[in-house]
């Protein structure tokens, strides 16, 4: 290889669109903007989602639905997560460290997902009904 032989893939280069010169090029006259119309003329278009002065789409359809901001502020573990983490007693600094959960997160929960076979000792984290049955019947303790 030379660098005087080093050209661009095929296909990967192609030649620019000239529009507006003459009939022969087949984008002559209105090059390509059909006729007349807003869409036609230079500067002349409309913003994302007007439909003519018809009520657009996103005004028709009625808002729904809603989002707590102060979800980022919680998070769930589950069992597994637990058993792979070897602490026994596990706090919210704790699984910070770990990666388990962000670092805006202020409240924990347990859920019941998987199974959890050793002792852990949960303080200042809540957990599910069922995860709370599986984690006192392995040893452990929920404060």
């Amino acid at each position: 290889m030379e660098l005087n032989g080093i050209k661009p893939s095929q296909g990967a280069k192609h030649a620019k669109r000239r529009v507006g010169r003459g009939i022969g090029s087949g984008l002559g006259k209105t090059a390509g903007r059909g006729h007349k119309g807003q869409k036609s003329r230079a500067g002349g278009y409309h913003k994302v989602g007007f439909e003519g002065g018809q009520m657009p789409m996103q005004r028709r359809l009625p808002k729904r639905g809603f989002k707590s901001h102060l979800l980022q502020f919680n998070a769930e573990v589950t069992l597994s997560a637990l058993e792979r983490l070897d602490m026994v007693e596990v706090d919210l600094l704790m699984l910070k460290q770990a990666g388990l959960v962000g670092q805006l997160v202020r409240n924990v929960k347990i859920i019941k997902s998987g199974a959890l076979s050793r002792v852990v000792k949960l303080n200042g984290i809540s957990a599910t009904a069922g995860a709370k049955a599986i984690i006192e019947a392995a040893g452990g303790s929920i404060a």
